[in-house]
């Protein structure tokens, strides 16, 4: 996009900064901008990074102004495919936490994840930070080949 509007802003410029009416064609620099031509630049390359380390939550149904919150990614742990692990930002774990609800059917796992202040933490000054945490949540059956979804 810029460099279309460059190039109208130099065709602008070559046909028009002439005063003089009376210049002809000849000495008027007639070569095309062609502004069909756009370079392409290519990302740089992958770099694989390892995990950044993750705040371990234990489920606390007694969180105060709850919010419901979309896990970013899930992971299936246990020797028998029978836990889910949730990945999702957090706040401090001094001061915030984390509450799942599990509904499962013959073709989902529907987790749905509530974040809030610890009852500990009421009154007191929290720190505002993103901390990447991960709760862990127990399923009646194995995930299988059910497909997990954040609700």
């Amino acid at each position: 996009m810029r460099t279309l509007a460059a190039a109208a802003l130099l065709a602008l410029a070559l046909t028009g900064c002439s005063d003089d009416e009376s210049s002809d064609a000849a000495t008027t620099p007639s070569t095309p901008v062609d502004t069909t031509q756009i370079p392409t630049v290519s990302p740089p390359s992958s770099v694989a990074m390892p995990d950044p380390p993750s705040e371990e939550m234990t489920s606390n149904q007694d969180l105060v102004d709850t919010h419901p919150i979309a896990f970013a990614s899930y992971s299936v742990t246990g020797d028998a495919g029978d836990r889910v692990a949730v990945h999702f930002d957090s706040g401090a774990p001094e001061c915030f936490g984390a509450a799942a609800t599990v509904t499962e059917t013959e073709a989902s796992v529907t987790i749905a994840l509530r974040t809030g202040t610890l009852p500990a933490a009421v009154g007191k000054a929290c720190t505002m930070q993103v901390v990447p945490a991960t709760l862990e949540v127990e399923l009646d059956a194995p995930l299988g080949d059910r497909q997990v979804v954040s609700g």
